[in-house]
Formats: C-alpha cells, sequence, structure tokens
C-alpha cells in the first residue's frame, strides 16, 4: 500500500509547464476528487452544474470514443509547490471545421481561490488552443455576480462581446451572464 507522503512526491505526466502550476492529463484515479469538486455548492455555484454529479457519470468522461472525433480536451491543474490536483481546465464544444471552442477553467479547492492560479491556468490553455491545436477563437461566459471568472478573461484579453439576459439560475433567482471571446489574431498581437 502506497502512503500519502509517498503518492504526494510521485511524478505527474506535466504536458504544459507553468510557475505556480502544470496542467496534467486527466487521471482516471481522480474521479472521487472530480466528483466532490462537482458537488461541491461553493464551487458549483456559478459553474451551471446543476444536477449531482456521480463516480458512474465522471467515469464516462473516460471512456473511449472511437470514430467520433473529440469535441473535448480537459487537462488537471497540478499545484506544483503542494504537489496535488486542485481544479480543471479544458477546451469544451470544439468546433474543428470552423475552429472555435468555448474555454472553461474552475479551482474545486476553495483556498487556492484569489492566487492568480485561474488565471494562470487560462492562460497556458489559450496559449495551447492556438499554438498547438490551431484553434482560431475562444468564447466562454461568466455569471455578471462571478466576478473572480469574467476578471480573469479580461485580463488576459478575452474581449466582452455582450450579456445575455436572465441566462442563468442561481440561488433562486436568474441572472445575467457576461460573454467574451478572444481570437488568436487578438492573442498574437497581445504576445509581441
Amino acid at each position: 500500500m502506497v502512503d500519502k507522503k509517498e503518492k504526494r512526491n510521485e511524478k505527474v505526466p506535466v504536458f504544459i509547464d507553468g510557475k505556480i502550476i502544470s496542467l496534467v492529463p486527466q487521471n482516471s484515479e481522480h474521479i472521487n476528487l472530480y466528483v466532490k469538486w462537482l458537488n461541491n455548492e461553493k464551487v458549483r455555484k456559478y459553474a451551471r452544474w446543476e444536477m449531482p454529479r456521480t463516480v458512474e457519470d465522471v467515469k464516462r468522461w473516460f471512456e473511449p470514443r472511437e470514430g467520433r472525433v473529440p469535441w473535448f480536451v480537459g487537462f488537471e491543474v497540478w499545484h506544483k509547490k503542494d504537489s496535488k490536483p486542485i481544479g480543471q481546465v479544458g477546451l469544451a464544444w470544439i468546433d474543428w471545421v470552423n475552429g472555435w471552442a468555448n474555454a472553461f477553467a474552475y479551482i474545486g479547492e476553495p483556498e487556492y481561490w484569489s492566487q492568480g492560479i485561474t488565471t494562470e491556468a487560462t492562460e497556458m490553455l489559450v496559449e495551447y488552443a492556438f499554438n498547438e491545436l490551431n484553434l482560431n477563437k475562444l468564447q466562454g461566459g461568466a455569471a455578471v455576480e462571478n466576478i473572480g471568472s469574467w476578471s480573469v478573461a479580461e485580463k488576459i484579453g478575452f474581449k466582452f462581446e455582450g450579456i445575455r439576459k436572465h441566462e442563468m439560475y442561481v440561488g433562486g433567482k436568474y441572472l445575467d451572464v457576461k460573454t467574451y471571446r478572444i481570437s488568436k489574431e487578438d492573442w498574437v498581437k497581445s504576445k509581441k
């Protein structure tokens, strides 16, 4: 049996290395952790996960999809100093023909909020999407009340597109959602 200390020191398969975090492939051994995050009331409040998620639901993420073009690419956000996964980041609803995807990020461990981690993870994801996957545009949205999420988008160069009125039902009321996008062209210009 592997003790917790030995487990924390194991080498993780880093896909993209950053300063505070690394992006690593999702790990089916962490399904219970993902379920914990997805069902945490604080984490899911603005994430649009209205229904409870079970271990069986998350196991389906890892089922092979032969013959289908992938519509989703996801990573664990691995905290380097603490040697543990703390959230996820990725691309969903990828349209390979038209070159766009929906970007998402969340930190499942609230004690890591407000430390610049989501900003770093999102920057790494955008770089990957444009430079390795050759996508042309990323989009996303966040409830107006979810200042943390939309401020990350603005900080790294996503452009505000508009507000979808009464788009999300949270805490007994309908909330407006701010929508954002970033093009590969704008991203490249911002890096010069």
